[in-house]
């Protein structure tokens, strides 16, 4: 007999009753350090009280009118984003999967505006992750996440990450756009390097394409920039933001330049739930945190602690670690043992982790981490490892 919730997830046997800052509770009272933050979601932790006033003030005036109408805090919160962005227009919707297939409608849409209606291909990266619509695994190009699903949505073209020179080839007169995440989650916690990410400028501008960044789990303060593209000094055209946006609350954005989101009319794109009341109270307490000065220095600066410990690990443990990767507060480390087996163990220890392909330990604790909780998780990670088998 099938289980009342479809069984789509390989859940761990574990329940939380409520979290408090980094750490999470069972009924029981067994605490658990979170080093997984529902997959970079909880970026301010839980029960972070700005968030908690934020949602039962606004809870307790107005939830849901839909865009009908003005939505104010709406309005404020598109204005801060591009305020602080490259973007002069935002959309909002309730998923990362959401906020990139607004992209990609707004790539085919700009060049059919523009008397070009051939040109909808978009080439992406092999081993990037994009959602779970039919659009965002086609994206993703991802076999695991195909098989099933035939006929695979056409318009999307992958070449490796990080190589320009195959970028290149695979232009042809109907490409519209470059599709990346400048630091692979899924895909095993890989940095683009910043000469790829200017290349990748410099490419667009050359051949009249739009550049779009999938920043769902890398932006929003996760590598110490507001946006991970900061750190090589380009711009997108698009760029897709979602998970630590809300800082738990369901809540995504798609940003876009003027000349791009210019194409956007009434009619071409809406959500019902999109950039509701609550949402939007939410995200608005979320940028008041992360905007606040020193927040993202702190970020930073824990991120650098961080990958030391895990570089000293890896150091002190060759023969189960054979590399440290990441940026800022999304490290990982690829693993010589398994690294699913690896995350059941810290678990165990009361350490929260979540793999990545390419056997990749990710550690994307909350932004609010400080040192203590640096050596704690080390600790408990070291000793794990020291164990595992070879």
């Amino acid at each position: 007999m099938i289980s009342p919730v479809m069984p789509t997830y390989a859940r761990a046997d574990l329940a939380f009753a409520r979290g408090e800052g980094v750490y999470l509770y069972t009924a029981d009272g067994e605490r658990y350090l979170d080093f997984a933050a529902g997959i970079a979601v909880n970026a301010l932790g839980h029960g972070h009280p700005r968030l908690v006033s934020a949602l039962a003030e606004q809870g307790a005036a107005l939830w849901h009118v839909s865009n009908l109408y003005r939505i104010p805090d709406q309005e404020r919160l598109a204005e801060r984003l591009v305020a602080n962005s490259f973007a002069d227009s935002v959309f909002f919707s309730n998923s990362g999967a959401e906020a990139v297939e607004c992209g990609v409608k707004m790539v085919r849409r700009y060049f059919d505006e523009a008397g070009e209606p051939g040109r909808y291909r978009i080439i992406t990266c092999a081993g990037a992750f994009h959602g779970r619509t039919l659009a965002a695994i086609a994206a993703g190009g991802q076999e695991k996440h195909l098989a099933g699903f035939d006929p695979v949505v056409d318009g999307f073209d992958q070449v490796a990450f990080g190589n320009l020179n195959e970028l290149r080839a695979a232009i042809g007169p109907e490409t519209a756009a470059i599709l990346v995440e400048p630091v692979l989650g899924e895909g095993g916690v890989r940095v683009a390097d910043p000469e790829y990410l200017r290349g990748l400028r410099a490419v667009a501008d050359e051949y009249g394409l739009l550049l779009f960044f999938d920043e769902v789990q890398c932006g929003m303060g996760r590598t110490g920039r507001l946006f991970a593209h900061e750190w090589a000094g380009v711009t997108p055209d698009i760029m897709a933001l979602a998970k630590a946006l809300g800082g738990g609350f369901p809540v995504a954005a798609c940003l876009a330049t003027g000349r791009v989101a210019a194409c956007m009319t009434t009619g071409t794109h809406g959500s019902t739930f999109g950039g509701n009341p609550l949402a939007m109270a939410v995200a608005n307490a979320v940028l008041d945190v992360m905007l606040a000065d020193g927040f993202l220095d702190t970020v930073e600066r824990m991120g650098n602690i961080l990958r030391g410990r895990l570089d000293e690990i890896a150091a002190r443990r060759p023969e189960a670690v054979e590399d440290v990767r990441g940026l800022g507060l999304m490290l990982g480390m690829k693993l010589r043992t398994d690294a699913r087996d690896m995350v059941e163990r810290l678990r165990g220890r009361g350490l929260l982790t979540v793999a990545a392909g390419d056997n990749v330990l990710r550690l994307v604790p909350p932004l609010i981490i400080e040192e203590s909780h640096i050596d704690e998780a080390a600790a408990i990670l070291d000793r794990c490892l020291a164990e595992a088998p070879a």
